[in-house]
């Protein structure tokens, strides 16, 4: 690198982003995440000593510090340090790193550390041509991910690599890193006289969700958009603060973990019947901007699965809930969105319908027998068949359109519907009782 080229590297760094600037160097600069970085972990001690030789997977939120320890990590080792985004990068690139990292073990005995930032962003195959690599240690690979691993990263890299779990940052964590911002001299606002409200403060910590980037992004807009006063000193009140960071960053992604934590407590606050629980996730999916009918669809299986036929009307009000938001849209199908979930929250439970999966499971494992003769469609019997079968006795001819006779085959036991003693199924659960009894 020429003087040039290394004058204009240092230009680049000084216009980068604030949460660029303020990205820690060492380990005692590192905030939060003490579970894992704290003194005397496991991981500290090794980044510590330089010996990192097992491959790791740092799998969290956005802005809570993966890439940050990562970047630690290269000031620190004296390993040759390369890395890859996999957004941008493939096999292609991973082969010509890969191509000199074994040339520079075998000529100077150099280790080389791979950091790949978004790994589950690349696909089985090229996350197989790590595979060789990694077991034979040409590279120790740092990964990080805000995909769970477990699904998103092929199990022979997973075998092979130790897995640190990152948490959103706590409020008084992301305090003290705005705080740092606004002292740092060098990489920060410490050569500007800023006074950041105390209320202003706080309402970038919380609002920044756990996501630090969020809240030194919010505080860069206070700072570069409040004018100085007639004495040069910049004023960052509570209002410049809200109009900074006007809604929480949520951590939020589709096809993520939030995703289904969150869908999974709606659905288990719904068969759990607490309305207000079911009102709080259905917000935070709405404001994430969940895909309605993604949620519409949960609450039709809730209503069969987990209401039934305590409630037969919940499929009915679920299924008009999700007509009417087809055709009234967002903002307004919010209250269609809500109706639907507090009527399933507070109906009454029964998850009898789930008498399907036993009786589909006996068939898988006896196999399938044919009904009753009389049962039969008259058409495909010989002649021989109907004469020996007993006549199909029409339950409309009885009194109380019901008559004593059996529907399933010989041998198989039956007994799968067991009705709850919840609303409407109350009066299903006597009647099959009275049948079952004259059965017998």
């Amino acid at each position: 690198m020429d003087l040039f080229e290394f004058s204009r590297q240092e230009e680049i760094k000084k216009e980068a982003p604030l949460a660029a600037r303020m990205r820690p160097r060492t380990l005692d600069e590192f905030v939060g995440q003490e579970h894992i970085i704290g003194p005397g972990r496991l991981l500290r001690r090794a980044i510590e000593v330089d010996r990192l030789f097992t491959s790791i997977l740092f799998w969290g939120p956005p802005g809570v510090g993966k890439t940050t320890l990562a970047s630690v990590i290269a000031q620190t080792t004296r390993a040759r340090f390369e890395t890859l985004n996999a957004v941008l990068a493939g096999v292609a690139d991973l082969r010509k790193l890969v191509e000199a990292a074994r040339e520079r073990r075998a000529m100077y005995g150099q280790r080389t550390l791979l950091m790949v930032d978004e790994i589950h962003r690349w696909n089985k195959a090229q996350q197989d041509g790590l595979l060789p690599v990694v077991e034979d240690g040409t590279i120790t690979l740092i990964g990080a991910t805000t995909e769970n691993p477990y699904f998103s990263i092929i199990s022979p890299l997973l075998s092979r690599s130790r897995i640190f779990r990152f948490h959103a940052l706590e409020v008084d964590a992301i305090k003290t890193l705005v705080i740092r911002a606004l002292e740092d001299p060098e990489r920060g606002y410490g050569k500007r006289d800023i006074m950041l409200d105390e209320d202003a403060l706080a309402h970038l910590a919380d609002f920044a969700d756990g996501d630090v980037r969020s809240a030194l992004n919010a505080l860069e807009l206070a700072v570069e958009s409040t004018p100085p006063d007639a004495e040069g000193r910049q004023q960052i009140t509570l209002s410049v603060a809200e109009e900074s960071i006007q809604r929480r960053a949520m951590q939020y992604d589709r096809s993520g973990d939030e995703h289904y934590n969150t869908a999974s407590a709606f659905i288990k606050s719904l068969r759990g019947s607490d309305p207000d629980a079911a009102l709080y996730y259905l917000a935070k999916m709405v404001l994430a901007g969940e895909d309605p009918r993604f949620i519409l669809r949960r609450m039709l299986i809730s209503a069969a699965e987990d209401i039934g036929l305590a409630s037969p009307m919940a499929i009915a009000v679920v299924s008009a809930c999700a007509h009417a938001f087809e055709w009234v849209g967002m903002p307004e199908g919010q209250y269609h969105l809500a109706e639907a979930a507090l009527y399933l929250a507070t109906a009454p439970k029964s998850n009898s319908a789930g008498a399907y999966w036993k009786a589909r499971g006996y068939v898988e494992e006896q196999g399938y027998l044919p009904p009753p003769t009389y049962l039969r469609d008259e058409n495909t019997l010989l002649r021989e068949e109907r004469k020996g079968s007993p006549a199909y006795k029409y339950p409309h001819d009885y009194e109380g359109g019901w008559v004593n006779q059996r529907y399933l085959p010989e041998g198989v036991p039956g007994g799968w519907y067991q009705p709850k003693e919840n609303g409407y199924e109350q009066r299903i659960a006597e009647f099959i009782r009275k049948v079952r009894e004259i059965q017998k």
